[in-house]
Parts: C-alpha cells; sequence; structure tokens
C-alpha cells in the first residue's frame, strides 16, 4: 500500500481533484495545491483548512503551461511539505472540437494544455520519484484517448498522447518501486462538461470518482478507468473494426 502523506495536487481547482483533495485529507495528508485562478484556489485551501486544521495545507498559483517554472514548482512543494509522496495532475481543458479544426493555432494551445505540460512536468517528477525509489504519480487522463472520434480527437489526441507516455514511464519505473497511476474517466458531472446532457447510467459524480482516484494510488495500480465499466465500454470501441467506426457518429 502506498503512502499518500505529502501530496502535490496540480489544477486543484478542477470538481474531480477538489473531491480527491478532501479525501486526501480526510486520511491525513498534507497537500500542496496549485492552480492558475488565485481567487478559486485561495477558497479550496481555506475549505481543506477548515476540514483539516491539523494538515499542512499550501496554495500555490501557476499556469502549468509554463514548463520553464517546473523545476522550481517542483521544488518549492518538496520543501514546503518535507518531502513528497505523490502528485496528482488534474490539469487541463475540454476544448470545442470544431474551434480547433478551424484553426490550428487553437489546436496546438490545446495540445500544449492537455499534454505537453504534463510530460514536461512529469519528466522532471519521474526522476525525483526515480531517485527516491518510491512515489506515485498519477495523472487524469481520459477514455477519450482510447481511441480518434470525430466528436473530440484534438482533445483524444492530447489524451492518447499522456496515456502512452504514462505506459512508458510506468515501464522504466518499475523497477524503483514507482507507482505510475493513469486515471481515464468517462462521464463526469462537472463544470467542464456543463454544455452535456448529463442523463443516462454512464455519468458519474465527482466524489466517487475521487474516492476511485484515492484507492487506484494507495494499490498503485496502472491503467484506472472511472467508473469500472468504462473498461468494457471503451474495449467495445477500441475493437469496432475500422470499416464500421469510420462511418459511426460518435
Amino acid at each position: 500500500m502506498n503512502v499518500l502523506n505529502k501530496v502535490m495536487i496540480i489544477g486543484v481547482t478542477s470538481s474531480i481533484a477538489e473531491h480527491t483533495a478532501r479525501q486526501l485529507v480526510g486520511k491525513g495528508a498534507s497537500l500542496y495545491c496549485v492552480a492558475r485562478n488565485a481567487e478559486k484556489l485561495d477558497s479550496i485551501v481555506k475549505d481543506l483548512n477548515v476540514r483539516a486544521p491539523n494538515s499542512n495545507i499550501i496554495g500555490a498559483v501557476m499556469d502549468i503551461r509554463d514548463s520553464q517554472g517546473h523545476m522550481k514548482l517542483l521544488d518549492d512543494a518538496i520543501n514546503a511539505l518535507g518531502g513528497l509522496d505523490a502528485i496528482l495532475v488534474a490539469h487541463g481543458t475540454l476544448p470545442i472540437q470544431k474551434d480547433c479544426e478551424s484553426s490550428w493555432e487553437t489546436t496546438l494551445v490545446e495540445i500544449d494544455t492537455n499534454a505537453l505540460s504534463v510530460l514536461s512536468l512529469l519528466t522532471l517528477v519521474g526522476n525525483y520519484f526515480e531517485q527516491q525509489r518510491r512515489g506515485v504519480i498519477a495523472v487524469i487522463s481520459s477514455v477519450a484517448g482510447d481511441r480518434g472520434r470525430q466528436s473530440n480527437y484534438v482533445y483524444g489526441a492530447a489524451k492518447g498522447m499522456v496515456s502512452l507516455f504514462m505506459q512508458g514511464l510506468r515501464n522504466r519505473l518499475f523497477k524503483s518501486g514507482v507507482s505510475v497511476v493513469n486515471i481515464k474517466p468517462g462521464f463526469v458531472d462537472t463544470p467542464m462538461t456543463v454544455g452535456f446532457e448529463k442523463t443516462g447510467p454512464l455519468w458519474a459524480q465527482p466524489d466517487s470518482v475521487a474516492s476511485g482516484i484515492v484507492k487506484a494510488m494507495e494499490k498503485g495500480k496502472g491503467d484506472v478507468y472511472l467508473p469500472w465499466f468504462w473498461a468494457v465500454v471503451m474495449f467495445v470501441i477500441r475493437h469496432i473494426p475500422d470499416a464500421i467506426f469510420k462511418r459511426l457518429s460518435l
């Protein structure tokens, strides 16, 4: 069972990350919380301090797309918490596919936000945990990265890049005792999905997804679909023959 006493959370203002933070401090963890929006970050840090007054909870404002600041961010988190047991990367955006189709510049921004910035940070974090010979690297990717679909293939391409990177990182760090956990949520009722019709059994609440994330980090699982049935859904989608798949409106 992995220790999660000192955790850095990137993108803590996302609904899933906020609920995960609440569950971690409920278990006694100290957190280094990072987000772009200072006002939302301050509100979350204050709430966490009320929930866990004996935990060390620190907020840091940063745009993770600034890869030049990643090394300092990691050092600051380690110094503030007196070490680091785990990192959860929950940073990202859900782009409008049509906007990406009409603008390469928009596509590039989304790829940078959802993939390149994450890979930059994970490179440094991977090296740190490899030298420490323990730790947990968890990233919220998406089921969208399992197969390109016309409705969101730019977002899916970014998440697919992250998932493939995580697979290689897991293979590399296994001998060092480091767990690399790739979280693949399906449909989750959050502000990011505000424009979707949220009906049917495939939709999950962020607190239940957060519970699955904490358990996966503790157990050091690999690729984790949340809720679990998305593993079955995506198995089917991945195995639809291309001659049929390209005719589907997915």
